[in-house]
Order: C-alpha cells, then sequence, then structure tokens
C-alpha cells in the first residue's frame, strides 16, 4: 500500500432514519466483536456503556451514538464492538454495524473544517468519496477531552 492510501473499517451508525458511514484507520483497529456482556461501571462519563473482559484485558465501552448524537444505541445483531489501540489504550466502540474495508486513495479523500455527520471537524480527518457515499474519516483520540481520556486511560 503506497502512503498516498489508507485503510478503514466502515461502520455505520443509525440517527433516525439516516444512515451515516464512518471510517476509522485500520492501523487503529485490534479487532471486531458481537456484543459481549458489558458490566455497567459507576461515575462513569454517560457515554460509557461500562468495560468488558476481553481474554483477560479490561477494556472501557463507548456508545459511539450517545457521543456524537446524545442517542442510546439500540443493539441488534448486526451491532458489533471495535476495539481499538488508542495511544497504548484500548477502547471499545459500539456501532450499528460494520460493512467493510476500504482501501482509499489520496484523491478521494477532501479535508474539512466544519462538522459533518454530527461530528467535530476536531474529531475528523476527512471525508472519503466512493462511488456516491461519503464516508466520515474518524480521528478516535480527538473524540475525547483530556480528561476524558485520563479516565478512560484508568479503566486500562
Amino acid at each position: 500500500m503506497s502512503q498516498k492510501e489508507l485503510q478503514v473499517v466502515v461502520f455505520s451508525l443509525f440517527v433516525d432514519k439516516d444512515q451515516i458511514e464512518y471510517g476509522v484507520s485500520i492501523e487503529k483497529v485490534q479487532e471486531i466483536n458481537r456484543l459481549l456482556e458489558i458490566t455497567k461501571m459507576p461515575q462513569m462519563p454517560d457515554f460509557v456503556e461500562g468495560i468488558i473482559n476481553l481474554r483477560g484485558n479490561v477494556i472501557p465501552i463507548i456508545d459511539l451514538k450517545k457521543r456524537f448524537f446524545n442517542i442510546k444505541s439500540k443493539l441488534t445483531d448486526q451491532s458489533r464492538i471495535i476495539v481499538c489501540n488508542l495511544n497504548e489504550n484500548f477502547i471499545g466502540v459500539i456501532v450499528d454495524e460494520v460493512s467493510e474495508v476500504l482501501r482509499l486513495s489520496a484523491e478521494n479523500i477532501e479535508e474539512t473544517t466544519d462538522v459533518i455527520g454530527g461530528v467535530s471537524s476536531d474529531y475528523i480527518n476527512g471525508i472519503a468519496k466512493v462511488d456516491k457515499r461519503l464516508i466520515v474519516l474518524l480521528e478516535l483520540e480527538n473524540v475525547f477531552n483530556k480528561i476524558e481520556n485520563e479516565e478512560l486511560a484508568k479503566i486500562n
């Protein structure tokens, strides 16, 4: 893969009747799992669903829809937990559906400075144009503020 290409895991959040597609660099993704038993934790931010035990590792689980839109995810058979490595800390994010891994070329990615798909421009690397689809490319490290990152790191 050349430096002008980016591989992303593409997933969706369904908001009202809209399907919003997001992508996260495959380099950040540790694994993708079906829903596991989530243990609730007291005094966590509202968007933290709890923790899971993944092969002996305690992983905080984030409801990405709640974080972006303040809407609790409705869990279905298509829901997945994407386990990501963010600055040596693992987190799991609940998404409505994981669809594919895409290889994107630089000419298909457009930078943006606006709020797109419910996400602040601080969180995004750009917008990928694939056929007639638009995929919001997330920078997951920036989704949480410094205090939230510190709290999530303590759970690990």
